[in-house]
């Protein structure tokens, strides 16, 4: 109703013309027919619609249909000849708004306006106003389905398959209902009602096995730049060697995260940047930390939101950042941050630009994403990125330790159906002092060639050979490595 006041508001404000940018074209016509009967009484004004293809009809009334002025130029001088006051709804006229003859028609009602109420209605996907115009015109804004709305909107659909489906009621998991009608936000009325639709009419329930697929559509509707990610395939903390201090805290601010009563008191976490050595695992724990929080995991690749064309980097930033804000609660992943925001040669005024309109974002925001962004050199980001309190923490993620190998081993071999009872698991992790995970992975990897090459079952000889012919990352560039951990000594929080 809200919606509806301030349209209606802004109908009587006399301005000639009202510009409309919406998708839900079928709702914006029913608003303006509903305005249009509730002023019938003490202001009648009568309705019209005008397309390219069924020219200019009756909104208000019902008559039958008339094919007339469907030229643009020809409805615009109809409009402009009306003795009477009238509204006019034309539905994307934008492409037209190109054409002098065209906007010097709308001029010439626009200032007959105070003689003649022709009001003009442009709804579109997008309307570019010319200058002339600029000052007849006021843009609404329709305000996205409320909370109540979109529990009206499932109720509907609930109420229309019991309907569809005699003798068959909707089954209903409170917990489920209350996080469909919390994930439906972001969207249009229409968008709204059809994947409400969806998840009731495919198993006549709604239960927590809707929710991924809801996510998922919701996301293919708002993610039109392509710059954002939608990650399906999110790992549990358990498949994660090591990193404990990072489970702990992430554990312990996880119900602040999702506004669990019981941390009501508590400031929701914004994020955090995990520094560290390439292949020990900072990908893996952006990945596991959706799961440990229980929401979706985007991810903003910085590769393809930088463009040659002047502003359209920072539009495509400002797009995904909008997206992660309408999916939110979600987890928005910056995978090696560095790259996408420190100096890129002499994109330096664009890089600067990013920065900006990201650190606005990080300040500004109020939706529930958590940021988690990793880097591999922290030296090369710019101060203002890194101080406290853009992220909450940051962690460095070392070279794991021996024990921390061996439970890196084991998750390896059990994730490819290996009996751990055959490995001298203790033994490897020791031989492979330096090894970062990725480096154990694929020695397992490597074994597995090793030992189908042979016709043989994998045994603890193949993985070790495997490691006795591979340089790890720690000895082939020693001095980097060490210096990266001088650095973090003190400045950061390890992950074990």
């Amino acid at each position: 109703m809200d919606g509806h006041h301030d349209l209606e508001l802004m109908l009587r404000s006399r301005t000639p013309i009202i510009i409309i940018e919406s998708q839900d074209e079928r709702r914006m016509l029913e608003m303006l027919q509903s305005i249009t009967m509730r002023r019938a009484s003490t202001d009648y004004m009568p309705t019209f619609r005008w397309t390219i293809t069924d020219g200019l009809q009756r909104m208000d009334i019902s008559l039958e249909p008339q094919s007339i002025n469907s030229e643009p130029t020809d409805v615009l001088k109809h409009i402009r000849a009306v003795s009477k006051p009238g509204l006019y709804a034309l539905l994307d006229f934008h492409p037209f708004l190109e054409d002098p003859v065209h906007v010097r028609l709308l001029k010439d009602i626009c200032i007959r306006y105070s003689e003649i109420e022709r009001q003009i209605v442009l709804i579109s996907h997008e309307v570019k106003v010319p200058t002339e115009l600029e000052g007849y015109c006021a843009r609404f804004d329709m305000a996205l389905p409320s909370e109540q709305e979109r529990g009206q909107i499932v109720a509907k659909a609930a109420k229309t398959y019991a309907s569809d489906n005699p003798g068959r009621q909707v089954q209903i998991d409170d917990k489920a209902h209350q996080l469909l009608i919390q994930n439906l936000s972001g969207l249009t009325y229409a968008d709204t009602e059809r994947l409400a639709r969806n998840a009731i009419y495919m198993d006549g329930a709604i239960t927590k096995s809707d929710l991924p697929d809801v996510m998922q559509a919701k996301y293919e509707l708002l993610n039109s730049g392509g710059a954002l990610q939608f990650e399906y395939d999110t790992a549990s903390f358990r498949a994660v060697g090591g990193l404990a201090n990072l489970k702990t805290w992430l554990s312990q601010r996880r119900p602040a995260f999702r506004g669990d009563q019981s941390a009501a008191h508590l400031d929701a976490p914004k994020g955090i940047l995990l520094l560290g050595i390439q292949g020990c695992g900072k990908s893996l724990a952006a990945k596991a930390t959706a799961a440990i929080f229980g929401v979706p995991l985007l991810r903003l690749d910085f590769g393809t939101i930088y463009d040659k064309y002047h502003g359209e980097t920072e539009r495509k930033l400002r797009e995904s950042l909008n997206t992660a804000d309408v999916m939110s609660p979600c987890i928005l992943w910056i995978d090696e941050i560095e790259k996408g925001i420190a100096g890129r040669g002499g994109e330096t005024g664009t890089t600067q630009r990013v920065l900006g309109t990201f650190l606005t974002w990080m300040a500004e925001r109020n939706s529930q994403v958590f940021v988690v962004a990793t880097a591999n050199d922290i030296t090369t980001m710019p101060p203002e990125l890194v101080r406290k309190g853009r992220f909450d923490e940051i962690f460095f993620v070392d070279l794991p330790g021996e024990e921390i190998r061996a439970s890196i081993l084991a998750i390896h071999l059990s994730n490819r159906d290996q009996p751990l009872g055959n490995f001298d698991i203790k033994g490897l992790a020791a031989l492979m002092q330096g090894f970062s995970g990725a480096e154990i992975e694929q020695a397992v990897v490597a074994g597995l060639y090793a030992a189908h090459a042979q016709n043989t079952s994998l045994q603890s000889d193949h993985i070790r050979s495997e490691v006795e012919q591979t340089r790890p990352l720690s000895v082939v560039m020693s001095e980097r490595i060490d210096e990266m951990r001088r650095w973090a000594s003190g400045r950061t929080v390890p992950c074990d």
